[in-house]
C-alpha cells in the first residue's frame, strides 16, 4: 500500500511541475543562445552599487547551479566584472531561474514564486555591496588572463533556434536532472513515510527551526527547482510556510564544494559575507512569511493532489509534459554515460586534463570556449573523467588559455 501511494505521490508531483519546468528550460535555453556573456561583463566592471545591482538583476533569471555558476562568475572577474558584482551574482544566481520559478508556481503558488526572486536579490545585492567594502583583496589573481572572449559564431536565426532548444531541453536536463530526480524521490518518500506528528513541536520554535533546515540543506545540496518538491513536501507535513522558504534559497545557493573554490577565487572573508547574506536572508524572509503575511498566500497549488494522489485526475497536456520530461531525463542519463573512448591520442589529437567541471553546464561551457580556439577542429569533453579531447593544430597554450578563460583550471 505504501509503496503504490509513493508511486501515485511521485506521479502526481511529476505532473504538476512538468510543464512548467520544461517551459522553463526552453526560456534558459533562449537566455543562454541570444544573450552575450560580453554584454553581461560589459556592465558589471566598476565600482559602487550599480554593477552590484545589474549583476543580481543579470543572475536571477539564469538557471545555473551553483557548481555551474561559479566557472560564470570567474569568467566574469576575468572580463572586468567587480569583485562585490560577481559576489552578487553568484548569491542570486542558483537561487532562481526562470525554470525554479516557473516550477515554484506550479507547486507553491504565485506567492512563492513572487517572493523567491525578491529575496534572492535583496540577498546579492547586500551580499554583493558588503564584500565591495569589506571583501578584502583576493587569494589569488584571477585577472591576470588578458584573453579576449570568445568570439561570436555567425550563425543563422533558425540554427540558433535549435542550438537554444539543444541546450535547454539537453543540456539543461541534463544539468538539473539529477538534482530534481533526487528532489522528487525525497518529496515522494517524504509524503508517504513521515509521520504527520513529527514535525508538530519543531513548528513551534521557527527560528530553531530554520537554523536546523540550514544545517541540513548546505550539506544535502539540491538545486533551486529539486527542493522545490521537498519544501511542499515538507509543508504539508506541518512546518510552516516561511521555514519551506529557508530551505528553497539556502539549499540552492551554498554547499561544501563550491564554498571552496569560492574561498579560493574571492577570498575566505568574502565567503564569509556571502554565507552570512544567503543564510540571513532566508530566515529574515521566512521570517516575514510566517509573521506578517497571510497564511491563505501559502496554501501549495498541489496540495489536494499530493495528497490524495491515488484519486487525482491528471489531464493529458501534464501526462504529456511528464512523458516528454521522462524521455529527456532517460536521454541525457544514457549519453551521459558513455564515454568517448574511441578517439585516440595522435599528433592532431590531444587530452587536456580540467580540474572544476562538475556538471553539464561545466562540460557545455568548456567546449564552447575550446571551440572558438583558432585551429581546433573538434572538441569533446568527457565530464566522468574530467577532460577534454581536442583535435586540430591549435598550439597548447592557447588550448590552456581558453580552458582559464571558461572559468576552469587545466592540471598538467
Amino acid at each position: 500500500m505504501n509503496f503504490t501511494h509513493f508511486i501515485n505521490s511521485l506521479w502526481a508531483i511529476i505532473c504538476e511541475m512538468s510543464p512548467y519546468i520544461l517551459l522553463g528550460f526552453i526560456i534558459a535555453g533562449a537566455l543562454h543562445v541570444f544573450v552575450a556573456r560580453r554584454t553581461m561583463s560589459r556592465h558589471l566592471s566598476g565600482k559602487g552599487i550599480r554593477p552590484v545591482i545589474k549583476a543580481a538583476l543579470f543572475g536571477i533569471p539564469l538557471p545555473l547551479c551553483s557548481c555551474g555558476v561559479l566557472p560564470t562568475a570567474i569568467s566574469l572577474r576575468r572580463q572586468g566584472a567587480s569583485k562585490g558584482a560577481a559576489t552578487s551574482f553568484l548569491i542570486a544566481t542558483p537561487q532562481t531561474g526562470v525554470d525554479s520559478i516557473a516550477a515554484t508556481w506550479s507547486l507553491l503558488g504565485l506567492p512563492f514564486a513572487i517572493i523567491r526572486p525578491i529575496a534572492a536579490l535583496v540577498g546579492a545585492i547586500a551580499g554583493g555591496a558588503a564584500v565591495s567594502k569589506w571583501g578584502g583583496e583576493n587569494t589569488e589573481d584571477i585577472l591576470n588572463c588578458n584573453i579576449n572572449t570568445e568570439a561570436e559564431e555567425k550563425k543563422s536565426f533558425g540554427r540558433r533556434i535549435l542550438d537554444a532548444l539543444r541546450y535547454g531541453l539537453i543540456d539543461m536536463v541534463a544539468s538539473v536532472g539529477p538534482w530534481l530526480v533526487t528532489g522528487l524521490l525525497i518529496a515522494a518518500l517524504i509524503t508517504v513515510f513521515v509521520p504527520d506528528t513529527l514535525f508538530t513541536g519543531l513548528s513551534q520554535y521557527p527560528l530553531l527551526a530554520m537554523l536546523a533546515v540550514v544545517a541540513v540543506a548546505v550539506p544535502m545540496y539540491v538545486c533551486a527547482t529539486g527542493s522545490i518538491p521537498i519544501a511542499l513536501s515538507l509543508m504539508m507535513k506541518g512546518l510552516s510556510p516561511g521555514i519551506a522558504f529557508v530551505l528553497l534559497m539556502a539549499g540552492p545557493a551554498a554547499n561544501f564544494a563550491s564554498l571552496m573554490i569560492l574561498g579560493r577565487t574571492q577570498g575566505w572573508r568574502a565567503t564569509a559575507i556571502y554565507v552570512v547574506s544567503v543564510v540571513v536572508t532566508a530566515i529574515l524572509f521566512g521570517l516575514m512569511i510566517d509573521n506578517f503575511m497571510p497564511s491563505s498566500w501559502f496554501i501549495p497549488n498541489s496540495t489536494a493532489v499530493v495528497s490524495d494522489a491515488c484519486h487525482a485526475t491528471i489531464g493529458w497536456f501534464p501526462t504529456l509534459c511528464s512523458i516528454l520530461l521522462a524521455c529527456l531525463l532517460l536521454y541525457t542519463f544514457i549519453t551521459g554515460k558513455k564515454h568517448h573512448n574511441h578517439i585516440h591520442s595522435t599528433e592532431m589529437t590531444r587530452e587536456y586534463k580540467i580540474k572544476g567541471m562538475a556538471c553539464a553546464h561545466c562540460k557545455a561551457n568548456v567546449e564552447k570556449s575550446l571551440s572558438h580556439v583558432e585551429g581546433v577542429e573538434e572538441v569533446t569533453v568527457d565530464l566522468a573523467k574530467g577532460t577534454a579531447t581536442v583535435s586540430g593544430n591549435a598550439s597548447d597554450s592557447s588550448i590552456i588559455d581558453a580552458i582559464k578563460v571558461a572559468g576552469y583550471e587545466y592540471v598538467p
